[in-house]
C-alpha cells in the first residue's frame, strides 16, 4: 500500500457540495482536513456544514461520540492558500474552468512541498491540460468523486499524460483506504463513466426524435425490461438538462465531432426553452406543487387473448422465454430450424437485432424472468390479429406490453449494443481495463450489468451483427462497430 498515512494533512480547495463531501470522506478516514475557498467566509461556512452532517451521523448512531469530537477537532477552515502548506494531498473542487484550475495549481505549487500530491476533481476537463503549467506536472492526478461523495463509492483515478505512476498509485491506494472503490483511467474525454454512458441518453433522445415512442414509454422499457434504475428522460430531468447536454457537447467536441457522441437537437431545444428538469419544475416531465413526483405514464397495451399454440425455435439470448412459456399451458411446437417464435398465422416474433425484417420484434431484457415490461414493434404488413396474439403471449408470461413504432434495434437492444461498443472501444484504446469499466458503470451509474459483461452474455458476435444492421440503416458512422468489438467477435467465433 502507498496510501497516505492517516497522520497526513489533506486540503480541499472549493467548498461547494462536492468539496464538502470530499472533506467529509477524508475527515472520517482519520485525516486532518483543511478547507479553503477563494471567497472570504465560505470556508468557515463549509466547515460548519460538514460539522452539521457529522452531528447528524452521530445522532443516528453511525458515529460514536469520541469519533465525532475527534473529527471536529481535525477540521480546519483555512483562510488563505498559505495555510495549506502542511498538506500532503490537495484536492481541488472548484469551478469547471481550465484557466481557473491552472492558476490555482500554479499558486499551490508555490505553497506546498514538492512531495505534496495534487489532485483535480474535474469531470470534464483534461487532467493533462490542468497540469500543463506546473513545474512538477507528474504529481498531479485526477480524483473524480461522484456526488454525493460520502455515499457513492466510485472514484475515477485519472492518469494524465505526465502523471508519475507512483503518484497515481498513491491516489488509488488512498481512495481505497478511504473506503472507496477506485478505478484506474487514462486521461480521455469523459474518463470512464461520462464517456461510456453517452448512448444511454443519446439513443433514447434519438428514438424520441424518430417518434418510436414517447419519453415515458422509453423510460419504462429501459427500466422494466432493461433493468436500469431510472429511465434517461427522468434521469436527465434530475441531473439538469443543461448539465447533461453540456457534458454531451463537451465529450463530442473533445472527440472532434465523432458521430458516436453527437448531441441531440431535441435536448438543445429543451435547454433553450428553460425547461431544465426538476430544478425549474419542468423538463421532459412536470414537477412541483400539485404535480406527482413522477408523472410519466407509459403506453401499455390493453389485455389480449393468449395464443392457443406457438412454435418455438432457437431464441438465443431470449431462451428463458421459451422455458417460461412451457409453464403457461400454451401448446408449444418445437422447431430447432427457426430462430424465433412463430405465431398461429406464421408471423415471426423475433428478438430485436438491429434490422427490420418483416414480422414482429420484441426487445431485449436484462433478465426475461424478472422483466415486468416488454416492447413490441411490427412492420406494416403484420395484421392486427397477429399483434394481439403476440401481446397476449407476453401478457401470459406476466409482462406488460408497450407497442412502439418499428425502428432498427428497438429501445434496449440498440442502447445496450452501443454501450457495449463504447466500452469495448475504451478497452481497446487503453482507457481502462474491462474489469474497471464494468465496475465504474455499475457503481457510478447503477447499471444492472457492466457493459462488457452484458456483451459477453449476449455474445460479441450478436452485438457486432446488431451494430452492422444499424449501420446499414444509418450509414454515418454512429453505429459502425468498433475495431475492438470486431476483434472480440472474431475471437469468439474461432
Amino acid at each position: 500500500m502507498t496510501a497516505l498515512d492517516r497522520s497526513s494533512t489533506v486540503a480541499v480547495v472549493g467548498t461547494g457540495t462536492m468539496g464538502q463531501g470530499i472533506a467529509q470522506v477524508a475527515l472520517l478516514a482519520g485525516h486532518r482536513v483543511l478547507l479553503h475557498d477563494a471567497v472570504p467566509g465560505l470556508a468557515a461556512k463549509a466547515a460548519a456544514g460538514v460539522g452539521a452532517r457529522l452531528a447528524r451521523l452521530a445522532e443516528k448512531g453511525r458515529l460514536d461520540g469520541a469519533e465525532h469530537r475527534a473529527a471536529l477537532d481535525r477540521l480546519v477552515a483555512a483562510d488563505g492558500i498559505a495555510d495549506l502548506a502542511p498538506a500532503a494531498l490537495v484536492v481541488e473542487a472548484v469551478v469547471e474552468d481550465l484557466e481557473v484550475k491552472r492558476r490555482l495549481f500554479a499558486e499551490l505549487e508555490e505553497t506546498v512541498g514538492d512531495g505534496c500530491l495534487l489532485a483535480t476533481n474535474t469531470s470534464s476537463l483534461s487532467v493533462t491540460a490542468v497540469a500543463g503549467a506546473l513545474r512538477l506536472p507528474g504529481r498531479l492526478v485526477g480524483l473524480h468523486f461522484f456526488n454525493p461523495a460520502p455515499l457513492l463509492p466510485l472514484v475515477e483515478v485519472v492518469a494524465g499524460a505526465a502523471s508519475d505512476p507512483a503518484a497515481v498509485d498513491t491516489a488509488y491506494d488512498t481512495a481505497a483506504a478511504w473506503g472507496k472503490s477506485p478505478v484506474r483511467c487514462a486521461d480521455t474525454p469523459g474518463f470512464i463513466v461520462n464517456r461510456i454512458a453517452r448512448p444511454f441518453y443519446a439513443e433514447a433522445l434519438r428514438l424520441h426524435e424518430e417518434r418510436a415512442a414517447d419519453p415515458a414509454t422509453i423510460d419504462a422499457v429501459l427500466r422494466e425490461s432493461g433493468g436500469f434504475a431510472m429511465g434517461p428522460f427522468a434521469l436527465t430531468d434530475l441531473i439538469g438538462q443543461d448539465v447533461n447536454e453540456a457534458v454531451t457537447r463537451s465529450v463530442w467536441e473533445a472527440f472532434f465531432h465523432d458521430p458516436k457522441f453527437t448531441p441531440s437537437l431535441a435536448q438543445r431545444r429543451l435547454v433553450e426553452s428553460g425547461r431544465l428538469g426538476r430544478k425549474t419544475g419542468r423538463g421532459w416531465f412536470a414537477y412541483g406543487d400539485g404535480v406527482a413526483a413522477d408523472v410519466s405514464v407509459p403506453h401499455t397495451a390493453e389485455p389480449a387473448d393468449r395464443p392457443r399454440r406457438v412454435t418455438v425455435g432457437d431464441l438465443g439470448p431470449a431462451e428463458a422465454l421459451g422455458n417460461m412459456l412451457r409453464k403457461t399451458g400454451i401448446e408449444i411446437v418445437e422447431d430447432a430450424g427457426v430462430d424465433c417464435f412463430e405465431l398461429s398465422d406464421g408471423t415471426s416474433l423475433r428478438l430485436a437485432d438491429g434490422g427490420l425484417e418483416p414480422g414482429i420484434q420484441f426487445d431485449l431484457a436484462a433478465d426475461y424472468t424478472t422483466a415486468t415490461r416488454i416492447a413490441l414493434a411490427r412492420t406494416p404488413e403484420v395484421p392486427d390479429a397477429a399483434l394481439a396474439e403476440a401481446t397476449g403471449l407476453f401478457q401470459a408470461l406476466g409482462k406488460q406490453v408497450s407497442v412502439i413504432r418499428p425502428v432498427p434495434g428497438m429501445i434496449v437492444a440498440r442502447t445496450v449494443a452501443m454501450l457495449v461498443d463504447l466500452a469495448a472501444d475504451a478497452v481497446g484504446r487503453g482507457v481502462a481495463s474491462a474489469a474497471d469499466i464494468d465496475t465504474a458503470m455499475r457503481l457510478g451509474v447503477n447499471y444492472p450489468l457492466g457493459p462488457l459483461q452484458w456483451g459477453e452474455r449476449l455474445s460479441l458476435s450478436r452485438v457486432r451483427e446488431t451494430l452492422e444492421s444499424l449501420h446499414a440503416f444509418y450509414p454515418n458512422g454512429r453505429y459502425a462497430p468498433s475495431l475492438e468489438v470486431q476483434w472480440r467477435a472474431w475471437a469468439e467465433e474461432e
